[in-house]
């Protein structure tokens, strides 16, 4: 253990093993993976939108289109993830985060993933795809022997998510390779995220809540985890199981309309609308309320009612990247020192996204218009991620925490 990290436990807090000579940004898991993360959710949507406008020609061996979901999805969707769970496993466990050069070589095998793709016509399509499958199994080892070594069992049914992503990424790549559309692998790895949203999401965002509240000086605080935050979460996930394995159908409606309706119920006792002075807080609440309407969104595609492809975007750009969004913004903040509070870019970047979030699924609506719908709805992505990297780039990259 560092100078560093004894001083820290002596004081109580969690020991980090943080060398004060190590460069920053591989100091901490958040650091690399938010940052590369928004790089890459940049580079990633403009090469898509040039790909549609038909300037350049981007994974063709693979599939485009394919490239454009897996890299959504298990791209810089997985980045996120990884920057999260590396930076809350520690605190969750007490035990040492990965720092250094072990992260530094996580971190490169997730570039190459992202480099394979690209050269898939070169290198080939299994090479690219033997690239890219090593990192998820691999973060998936890590915070199993974290969670294990530090004996918090209740936090094995986040890493259970990270486990469905993983084994959806395989899904992904069978179908993409035997030239099928990848239905199952997509709704598989959607739904772990948003599984691991009602779970971490029912920690977080009334726990930040609460102390938003609590500082303003009032008492009408969150209702407290309960048997309703239990039961809707079951919900959540059997409706999301109903839709992976059965696709359609009465039986996914039903499972799914009653799910909007239980994380609608469970949103509202979290009293969001007392958070609007604080985007950094009611940010998280605008999230989570895409939870119950992608779950409407299925209810309605799975009677034939509405585009699924639109429905998924409901959740994969509403619940998926608002929330990660919210959540690098908090912890890039919070991790580096910084006063808890959103700033006026990061407001915009906010805004940016949802209005990517609504304007994608609305495709569905103006058929006649869809590359107009796609353009502005790809464009206000990249004002948001682009919002992200200018203001954050510097602290991630350079600013250290202060030891405690």
């Amino acid at each position: 253990m560092t100078d560093l990290s004894s001083q820290q436990a002596r004081r109580g807090g969690i020991p980090r093993g943080l060398s004060p000579t190590a460069p920053v940004i591989f100091s901490y898991g958040f650091r690399p993976f938010f940052l590369s993360a928004a790089l890459w959710a940049v580079a990633a949507m403009f090469l898509w939108i040039a790909s549609l406008g038909g300037v350049i020609e981007v994974a063709s061996a693979y599939g485009t289109v394919h490239w454009h979901a897996h890299e959504m999805l298990f791209g810089y969707a997985s980045a996120v993830l990884a920057g999260f769970l590396l930076t809350a496993v520690p605190n969750w466990t007490g035990r040492l985060p990965v720092s250094g050069w072990p992260l530094v070589f996580l971190f490169l095998v997730w570039v190459v993933g992202r480099l394979g793709f690209l050269l898939a016509d070169t290198v080939g399509v299994m090479a690219a795809i033997l690239a890219d499958g090593a990192f998820l199994p691999l973060l998936l080892f890590i915070c199993v022997r974290e969670v294990v070594a530090g004996k918090k069992w209740k936090d094995l049914k986040v890493i259970g998510g990270l486990l469905a992503l993983s084994t959806a990424n395989i899904l992904f790549h069978l179908d993409a390779a035997a030239g099928q559309h990848p239905s199952v692998g997509i709704k598989l790895a959607l739904s772990a995220y948003v599984s691991m949203i009602l779970v971490v999401g029912g920690r977080i965002i009334p726990s930040f809540t609460r102390n938003w509240i609590n500082k303003t000086g009032r008492t009408d605080f969150p209702v407290a985890y309960n048997h309703f935050d239990t039961a809707a979460i079951l919900c959540g996930v059997t409706a999301l199981a109903s839709w992976v394995v059965l696709g359609d159908g009465p039986v996914v409606a039903a499972a799914a309309g009653l799910a909007a309706v239980m994380h609608a119920a469970r949103l509202g006792r979290w009293r969001g609308w007392t958070t609007t002075a604080e985007m950094l807080v009611a940010i998280l609440h605008i999230a989570y309320l895409f939870v119950p309407l992608g779950f409407a969104a299925i209810a309605i595609a799975a009677l034939g009612l509405f585009d699924e492809t639109s429905a998924i975007h409901v959740l994969s750009v509403g619940t998926v990247a608002t929330m990660m969004l919210a959540v690098m913004t908090r912890a890039s903040r919070g991790h580096t020192g910084r006063v808890l509070t959103a700033s006026r870019t990061t407001i915009a970047s906010y805004g940016a996204i949802v209005l990517s979030a609504l304007l994608r699924p609305s495709a569905a609506f103006f058929p006649e218009h869809l590359s107009t719908v796609y353009a502005l709805a790809g464009l206000a992505w990249l004002i948001s991620f682009g919002l992200f990297v200018l203001e954050y780039a510097p602290m991630l990259a350079r600013v250290r925490r202060k030891p405690l």
